[in-house]
This record gives structure tokens, sequence and C-alpha cells, in this order.
């Protein structure tokens, strides 16, 4: 694409822990919210996210599916090609300059105070890189210099409501579905005109919602918005649910393949494709699934997410789609992520009741262990999260928790422990769980997931890189970077079981006064690595 000496009047983009597509492990994006200087910097951004393809103007190969989804609504709106560019963060300087007058920004967490950020710097202390490299991005010389309108939109623009955003030098933020409002929006900005310090986005209806144009990071596809479910502190479940045709589905598929992607789907449960309330219509998920398989070209099928009471509810489906994808023929694994967030129905009952159906709460710990065990057995791997500080949660709820993880140690699977935070329905409506909130139950349950996880890791490591990594001497590196990490980690447990009690907070304290020695990663591992 022709690049302006001048700077492309719109220049789209993300910060740079968006900008990778994560060894082919989509879920290594979560590498994102743990805090900057655990490890190396030309380390992490080696190991977790190595950089997405960027030609000699800056522009990228691949980008985040709802950058994509802007950069075609703006071009059906009427932008020409060459107006409208998704650049990489580390080369603005290549993009940017008199003549732009946006930059839109895309962004998961730009404050580091999502779920699972929160949690790690909870834990470890510290600032998140992905709000370090969003800071970044704000303040890079190349914007500063030419002072373009900055509009930041995605799941995490939430946080940028307000004060933040005029500290942060955005100029408007743009809440929800983007693609309807960014067209005028973006207008108003390139012809120098006012704009709005905050824009609701519009509900998108399935025929509205436009064609991408360019590849997405790890060839994702969307099949499907909203959810409906209504759990308490989720942000999809506030939208209107709604899938998108096959036609436009392949279309997708087809600029992926065309770069070389194979199509990961991509919608807050892929099971419920074709759905016209909660229920399972297990024909039109078969129906995409085999049309996104049998299309030319496509060698293989990814799954963002799955509900466990589909799974639970539909059991000869998860066969059907494994037959159909040929998961467990050892070059495909599917993997997914899915929501546990407690063993205790009676919190179900209070926060998420539309997530068991259709079961009731009180079946909810039994369809956790079925869904586990039919997922295992057609070698699907669930990455699953577990939220603590439920309002209203109990030492009880802790106890039926802990219990169902321990009933799930059996598996192949993650479990990833998640602080709450007061988003969605819960906003204004309680406090977020933090580490002063911890209990010894609280930690007894965030130890046992990481036990779990810890005790699958190797075997997860091993599958993954076969597949994902080529290089050997990366993939022998990233091994022994592994095999440290489980070593160490393993031992933290034990030492906060047996010396602390369980008391994680007052380990994690003497930990960073420095009463507690945590032997730092050795160089003789990330040498090999760092030279590359």
């Amino acid at each position: 694409m022709k690049r302006y000496q001048k700077g492309n009047k719109i220049v789209l983009t993300a910060d740079r822990t968006m900008m990778s597509e994560y060894h082919g492990g989509i879920f290594l994006g979560f590498s994102a919210c743990v805090p900057r200087g655990l490890i190396p910097d030309r380390l992490f951004f080696s190991l977790f996210c190595p950089s997405v393809d960027v030609d000699d103007d800056g522009l990228v190969r691949f980008a985040p599916c709802g950058t994509r989804k802007i950069e075609a609504a703006l071009l059906d709106y009427g932008f020409e090609r060459e107006e409208v560019v998704i650049a990489h963060p580390d080369y603005i300087d290549k993009v940017v300059g008199p003549e732009t007058r946006v930059v839109g920004i895309t962004e998961n967490d730009p404050l580091g105070i999502g779920p699972a950020t929160s949690t790690f710097t909870g834990l470890f202390g510290g600032e998140a890189y992905m709000a370090v490299k969003f800071r970044e991005l704000l303040t890079h010389p190349s914007i500063e210099r030419y002072r373009p309108k900055i509009i930041v939109g995605g799941p995490g623009a939430w946080q940028l409501i307000g004060g933040v955003q005029r500290k942060m030098g955005i100029d408007c933020v743009v809440l929800g579905e983007g693609e309807k409002v960014v067209g005028p929006l973006f207008e108003r900005a390139v012809r120098g005109k006012p704009i709005p310090e905050f824009v609701e986005g519009e509900v998108v209806h399935e025929e509205e919602i436009p064609t991408i144009r360019g590849a997405t990071i790890d060839g994702v596809v969307e099949i499907a918005r909203g959810c409906g479910r209504g759990c308490d502190f989720c942000e999809p479940t506030l939208q209107h649910y709604r899938c998108l045709p096959i036609e436009h589905i392949l279309k997708e598929v087809e600029v992926n393949l065309k770069a070389g992607r194979n199509p990961l789907l991509h919608a807050e449960d892929v099971l419920r494709y074709g759905a016209k309330g909660l229920d399972v219509n297990k024909e039109a998920v078969i129906r995409l699934f085999k049309s996104v398989k049998n299309f030319p070209g496509v060698e293989g099928v990814g799954i963002s997410h799955f509900a466990l009471s589909s799974v639970a509810s539909s059991p000869n489906l998860v066969e059907e789609l494994s037959n159909i994808l040929g998961s467990g023929d050892g070059a495909h694994f599917l993997s997914g992520q899915t929501g546990i967030e407690t063993g205790s129905p009676k919190l179900m009952e209070k926060h998420m009741k539309g997530k068991c159906y259709p079961f009731s709460p009180e079946e909810w710990p039994d369809v956790v262990v079925n869904a586990f065990e039919l997922l295992v057995e057609n070698d699907w791997i669930p990455v699953s999260t577990i939220i603590l500080g439920l309002p209203g949660e109990t030492e009880r709820d802790l106890d039926q928790t802990i219990e169902l993880i321990e009933k799930l140690r059996r598996f192949k699977s993650l479990i990833v422990p998640l602080f709450l935070v007061a988003m969605g329905g819960l906003k204004n409506r309680t406090e977020s769980f933090t580490l002063d909130n911890m209990t010894s139950r609280h930690a007894e349950a965030f130890l046992k997931c990481w036990e779990h996880n810890l005790d699958w890791a190797p075997t997860l490591f091993e599958e993954w890189s076969k597949i994902c990594i080529r290089n050997g001497i990366v993939r022998q590196g990233l091994k022994l970077v592994f095999s440290y990490g489980i070593s160490q980690s393993k031992k933290l447990i034990q030492k906060c079981q047996k010396d602390y009690e369980y008391n994680l907070q007052a380990m994690i304290k003497d930990i960073k006064t420095g009463k507690m020695d945590v032997t730092p990663l050795p160089a003789r591992l990330t040498t090999p690595l760092l030279a590359r």
C-alpha cells in the first residue's frame, strides 16, 4: 500500500502486546496481563508475544479482529483505501505525519485493571505490560508532535471514561460496538470539526457487520456477537445476541487463508451458533463447522470460547465436531476458553443463573465435571476460569469451589483463578476483589487452581510446542524456561501451604520486603533466547 510522506489520514493500531500471534497459541495473549519486570523485556516479547509481520511502511500483515472490523467499517463508509491503514505501534513514525488526522486505538485493558491483570498485579505488584505499552503508544513522539485526534475503543474502553481520558490526552472513547458510529465520528475528526469525548456504540445487526479486508491475529473469524446468559459481572452479556451468516463467515475465512492462516472461530459460545435462545442448535453448529472445514484450503479449525452448559446439554455435538475437525489425530487439538467461576450453587443462582441453563444452579458442579469429562474424552482442552470475591461469597462457597477443583484434577485442562472486577452489571454495586480481601480459604482455592495447572503444564506445553514452534532450538529453550518456572512455582506453593498456612498475603509481603528469597531465572536459560 502506498504510504504518504506526510502521514496517512487515518491510522489504526493497538498496543504492542496485541500485535502478536503468540506463537499460534492465542491464549498466550493473557501474558500481557503480567507485570513488567518479572523477566527481561526482550525475553518476554520473544517468549510470549513476538511481533506480527511488518512491512517496510510499518503496516501489519495481521491485526486484531476488532481493528479489522473498524477498518472495514471506515472503508464501507466511503474512506479511500490509501486513507486508512493499520500500523504497528513500534513504527507509528512511518505513518503519522502532519496530514494525519486520526489515530484509532483498539484496547483490551488500557489501565491494567481487568480481571486477569488485576489478579497478577495484585500478587506481584508493578504495572502490566498492556497498560505500559498503551501509555507508551499515547506518548509516542510522532503523536505528540503532530497531535492527531486520538479515538480509543475496544473491550477495555470502559476504563477510560471521565478524568482518566482527559488526563491521558484521549479525544474520544467509543463504548460498545463501533461499526455504525466510527464513520461519522472519524469524518468529523478528519474535517477538523469538534468530536465528543464519549460515544455510545450502537448494536450492529448481523447483516450490517462489515466483512474484514485483511487477515486477523491467528486467523480469528467472528461467528456471533453477544451472549444473553445474563451473568452479573460480564460485559458481553449486555449485548444483543446474533449470529453471522455462513456466507459472511466463509468470506472472512478466505481472507485469512490468503494470508496463510487457518480460521479460529470466535464467539462467546461457539456451540450456540444458530441458536434462537439458550438452547443449542446442533444442526446449525454442525453445518457451520462442516462448511468451514470443507472450504478449499482449510487444514484446521480452531475455536475461542464455549459454555460448559452447552457441552453438557448436547454431549453428542462435541463428539461430532471432533470427528469433523480431526482433533486428537496428533496434528491438531482443540482448545477454548470457558467459565467455571464457582462451585457454589448459591452464587450461581445469585449472579449467573443463565450460565447453567438448561440445568439448575444446584446441578452446576456436576455439569462442570461431566462437561470436562466429555471434552477431555474428545481431545478438547478446556482453559477455564474461577472468580474469587463474588458478592456474598462465604467460606462454605469457597469450600464448594475447592471441592470442585479437586474433582477436576484428573482432566487435562487449565483453571485460571481471577479476582472479581466490579464491571458489567456489578459496576457501582460492589467493590472489586483485591489481595487485601484474600482469606486463607481464598488462598487455598487460588493455589489449588495453580497446582492443577502446574501438574498439567509439561504435557500441555509438549503438545502445543510440537505443533506451533517449528524451530527446535527455540522450542528447547522455551521448554527449559517453562520447566524452571514450574519447578520454582511448585516450591512456592508448598511453602505457602506449610510455612504460611495459606496466608498468601504474608508470604507475598515477605517476598517484596526481601525476607523471603525467590531465586531469579538463571542467566544460562535466558541467554540463548536473548541472543536470537
